[in-house]
């Protein structure tokens, strides 16, 4: 009986250390890659600090890659992956079309990476979620850990870039469902659309908010009829709150002022259950810090593929 109860007391301590190993290996953690290449990150951040540096725009673009790769099929760098037989690329979809940017700056961070760590062991997933850190850092906003270990695709979907990326045309109840889909509450909506503290829009995007829509300062409609007229100049670009080089609340006391440049935006603040939190962020920046940071690693966690699943991309550009 002895002899029994210690086989089994083995078999069970052998299933109990597998288990562990098996959790270990499929969860994410801010220190991944402390061991594996401890240069990594620090790589990534002079890369980063320094396309910003160059185009102070691109921090926004930088940060808006990670949030609409993480909104089709979670944080998998599906995003990055060009039209091939077998890829239909979602950086041919409506959201990410002419629209999307900074592919180049991710294809130079990853082989940068590749290169101090000796192989390709970092993911392009854990590079949009670093960059997109790096990035709001870079323009004055908040840091958080990142969490990693993610692992990229071998897969793309086109159709659902269309589908789950939230367009700036939806109203409240949309995009609280929008969000609600990819387990993200209304503070999560509210925190990571003040990523709008940073960038520009497209002409097309706002055009009818500024010739059609009631609730918006009239004063701000007429700047920006001067810069995107009713007819053609949909590329023209303008900013999406008066700092868009600095990550600060300036869009929330914007968006009370009635001073949204985007549909989706202005929703935030237009009578429903997201103006408290509007008005919170307004005038407590540490409040929105707090909250952005929370809710990024939240975003980042939709999803990922740990552990065997997928693979470590050595050109985030095509599958391996």
């Amino acid at each position: 009986m002895a002899s029994h109860g210690g086989i089994f007391y083995l078999s069970a301590l052998i299933i109990l250390a597998a288990a562990v190993a098996s959790v270990s290996s499929s969860s994410l953690s801010p220190y991944y890659y402390d061991s594996v290449c401890p240069e990594a990150l620090p790589t990534i951040k002079r890369l980063v600090e320094a396309a910003v540096y160059k185009e102070q725009r691109m921090g926004a673009s930088l940060l808006r890659l990670h949030f609409h790769d993480c909104f089709v099929n979670g944080c998998d760098a599906s995003i990055l992956l060009d039209p091939s037989p077998t890829i239909d690329s979602e950086k041919n979809a409506r959201p990410n079309l002419n629209s999307a940017r900074g592919f180049e700056v991710i294809d130079q961070i990853k082989q940068a990476v590749d290169e101090v760590c000796g192989c390709s062991v970092v993911s392009c997933a854990d590079v949009l979620a670093v960059v997109a850190r790096d990035s709001v850092v870079a323009l004055g906003g908040p840091t958080w850990n990142v969490e990693l270990g993610r692992r990229d695709s071998t897969t793309a979907s086109r159709a659902k870039a269309d589908s789950d990326i939230p367009s700036p045309f939806m109203d409240l109840p949309a995009l609280i469902n929008n969000f609600k889909n990819q387990g993200l509450d209304e503070r999560d909506l509210v925190a990571l659309s003040g990523g709008h503290t940073i960038g520009f829009a497209q002409c097309f995007v706002f055009r009818n908010r500024i010739y059609n829509e009631t609730n918006i300062d009239p004063e701000f409609a007429q700047q920006r009829r001067l810069t995107c007229p009713s007819i053609g100049g949909n590329s023209t670009l303008s900013p999406l709150d008066p700092t868009p080089a600095q990550f600060d609340t300036a869009y929330f006391t914007n968006l009370i002022q009635k001073r949204g440049l985007i549909h989706s935006d202005q929703q935030l603040f237009n009578g429903g259950s997201t103006d408290g939190l509007v008005n919170t962020y307004s005038s407590n920046a540490k409040a929105f810090s707090a909250d952005f940071a929370r809710s990024m690693i939240k975003m980042g966690n939709i999803k990922p593929l740990t552990g065997n699943e997928g693979q470590i991309r050595s050109n985030c550009r095509k599958v391996n």
